[in-house]
């Protein structure tokens, strides 16, 4: 894991990565998630897909992450948006924030890339009374002959030690954590939103994964794509590709 560096992909990472769906925001805020006035801490932030999303809801939003290269990219895009918010470069473990200072913190699509049980212990230090750790995913899900399952397979063959391929979505070791924190109420909700992406989309958002630009060179990473490109002309010549993907949400509360 410490070999991956997504700030190597800043660019692809903002301009193809797909962000969480609609359905996601309002099913978080059924569960008191990205209210109106909320002051939230998105972990990993990335280029602020979460983060974005929430202050677009009415949050007093702040993004932390590593790398400003992902950060200078999710300026970019909330500027596109008009929306505003307030990004810190820092690690989940140790925010530099004050004590009880936030409503709600999330993280989305990174909680497998941090020491999890000091950023849980951290996300503890900085959350009210009452408020709440949601740990957020929206992932694609390779079945049978689908353009995800062919593309894992050639991810592989480029990169074996990546270990991303065969998910199911369904992140269960997550209440584990939660609970060993001190969280309380914990619960879950799992559903299917498919992501539409073009040929060059796709193979832009398969760049900005953790298997390809972030851990490859880059000549290797221009050889996968070349070769990417023809397996999808080959074998998925459909353009948009409407790719199965799974929401998935973990939340815990502070008590105590």
């Amino acid at each position: 894991m410490s070999d991956v560096d997504f700030g190597k992909t800043a660019a692809d990472y903002g301009k193809y990565r797909a962000g969480f769906p609609p359905a996601f925001f309002a099913r978080a805020a059924a569960l008191g998630i990205g209210l109106p006035g909320q002051s939230l801490l998105d972990l990993g932030t990335g280029t602020g897909t979460l983060a974005r999303g929430f202050a677009q809801q009415g949050c007093q939003a702040v993004g932390l992450d590593p790398a400003e290269t992902m950060l200078a990219q999710a300026r970019l895009l909330d500027a596109e948006a008009g929306v505003r918010v307030e990004y810190r470069q820092g690690v989940a473990e140790r925010t530099g924030l004050p004590d009880a200072a936030f409503d709600v913190v999330t993280a989305g699509q990174c909680w497998h890339w941090f020491q999890r049980p000091e950023a849980a212990r951290e996300a503890w230090r900085v959350l009210r009374h009452g408020g709440i750790l949601a740990l957020a995913h929206y992932d694609w899900i390779p079945l049978p002959g689908n353009v995800v399952e062919a593309t894992e397979r050639l991810i592989l063959q480029h990169n074996p030690a990546w270990q991303g391929a065969g998910g199911s979505g369904v992140h269960g070791g997550h209440f584990a954590d939660l609970a060993q924190a001190g969280f309380v109420g914990l619960e879950a909700v799992a559903f299917d939103v498919p992501a539409v992406y073009s040929h060059e989309a796709w193979r832009g958002r398969i760049r900005a994964s953790a298997g390809v630009s972030a851990s490859l060179p880059p000549h290797a990473v221009t050889r996968f794509d070349a070769e990417l490109a023809a397996l999808l002309r080959a074998r998925f010549p459909q353009e948009p590709l409407c790719v199965p993907h799974r929401v998935f949400l973990v939340l815990g509360r502070k008590y105590g």
